[in-house]
């Protein structure tokens, strides 16, 4: 394509990605640890008390709790990599890792799911005792451990995928607790011994449901989907309506995490090329309105003997 009809511009100022995420990944670093220290203690009590008492329900939810802690880890340390800067190979920093760590969360949890439902099925058919004084003391705690943990990843679940993912699970985890509560009452009341199993069922149907749409989301990105909060068609409008735009083309929108997005399109001016006082009005609108952090724009005159190769292929 050649270069005396076309102009490019790059706009990749780091004012604007702070102004973007005003809660940074610095500021969930409290968070996170806070989170990971509790959940992590609470999980290895409810394990040794779920052993104790013989409870199902208990067990998976120890299970789900101990994929969150695996998940705020992970969840954690993507963060953490999104605040180191770019370098010369990896010129977008290790913004990727954030998908990475969305996916390998689903993946864990999907995992420890399989082993719970295959464990409370076999209960299922060897019923035995459950002690619930233990069970219901355990998942009340659980509430209160995992309840407010959550409130502290309230504020950047809209921003960020991983934000997002910790603090759905906590809140999960804290409704199952109160499900394993309700359990262990009628279990105590009744004598109904086949609840507890089922309890165990439920929760991993909980935990599957909580994580297919954060593994079809961190696919999606992976796979450099346009992500699902991102007006495409809104895009191409705001482009097509520019004033000496004649044709939109060749645009793209991908992630560059789970917090960031990119595009890149080309627009056919013939009269005259942006300013940069246009570059800048353009990237502010991408901003604030469509939620595009980093824009490369190309701009050609659409001239007859130079035509852009890439409209035959998009």
């Amino acid at each position: 394509m050649p270069h005396s009809h076309s102009h490019t511009h790059d706009h990749h100022s780091h004012g604007h990605s702070h102004h973007s995420v005003p809660h940074g990944p610095e500021a969930y670093n409290l968070s996170f640890a806070i989170a990971v220290i509790l959940n992590l203690v609470y999980t290895l009590a409810q394990v040794f008390y779920a052993l104790y008492a013989n409870s199902m329900g208990l067990l998976a939810d120890a299970g789900h709790n101990f994929g969150d802690v695996l998940g705020l880890i992970f969840a954690w340390g993507a963060s953490w990599l999104l605040t180191l800067p770019a370098r010369k190979r990896y010129s977008y920093g290790y913004k990727r890792t954030t998908i990475l760590a969305a996916i390998a969360n689903a993946i864990i949890l999907v995992s420890a799911s399989v082993a719970i439902a295959y464990a409370s099925i076999d209960k299922l058919f060897h019923l035995k005792p459950v002690n619930t004084d233990v069970v219901i003391i355990i998942a009340l705690i659980g509430i209160f451990v995992n309840g407010g943990t959550s409130l502290l990843f309230m504020k950047g679940a809209d921003s960020d995928l991983n934000i997002k993912g910790a603090f759905y699970h906590l809140l999960a985890d804290a409704l199952v607790s109160f499900g394993v509560v309700v359990a262990a009452i009628i279990i105590h009341f009744t004598g109904y011994l086949w609840i507890d199993p089922i309890t165990g069922l439920l929760i991993v149907a909980v935990i599957l449901w909580g994580t297919w749409g954060l593994l079809r989301d961190s696919i999606g990105l992976i796979l450099d989907a346009v992500p699902h909060y991102i007006d495409h068609t809104g895009i191409n409008e705001y482009f097509a309506h520019l004033p000496g735009v004649t044709a939109v083309h060749d645009l793209h929108i991908w992630g560059l995490s789970t917090r960031e997005v990119a595009l890149t399109v080309h627009l056919v001016m013939p009269e005259k090329p942006l300013s940069d006082q246009d570059y800048q009005q353009i990237n502010s609108t991408l901003l604030n309105q469509f939620k595009i952090h980093h824009a490369t724009i190309q701009v050609e005159s659409g001239s007859i003997e130079h035509p852009c190769e890439v409209v035959k292929k998009c």
